[in-house]
């Protein structure tokens, strides 16, 4: 059960959208207009990815008003994003030094 719980929360990272949107969200809380603005998303768009996301536990939603304003659940997935951020980094920067260790042999 756990497998498969780990493996949709990955999930959720499989696609720049949401990556984009917790990307922003890791920054502070906002409302689904601000994040439409900030990853060039229609607004819909983000609804959508929004609900997938809270769905898996990584966002939340609290209504402001007539807004809903978003925000990570908690520290955990910033710092999973972090993680994933620094990993694909550290890979391509391996993989670059790795080409001109190939070159200058």
């Amino acid at each position: 059960m756990t497998a498969n719980h780990v493996a949709e929360t990955m999930q959720a990272l499989a696609t720049p959208s949401r990556v984009r949107i917790l990307g922003r969200l890791r920054e502070s809380a906002c409302s689904v207009g601000e994040l439409a603005r900030a990853v060039g998303m229609e607004q819909s768009a983000v609804s959508h990815q929004l609900r997938v996301l809270r769905h898996l536990g990584l966002v939340t939603g609290e209504r402001r008003g007539r807004q809903i304003v978003y925000a990570l659940h908690d520290s955990h997935v910033g710092v999973l994003l972090e993680e994933a951020i620094y990993h694909v980094e550290h890979v391509r920067l391996g993989a670059r030094m790795h080409e001109k260790a190939a070159r200058a042999s």
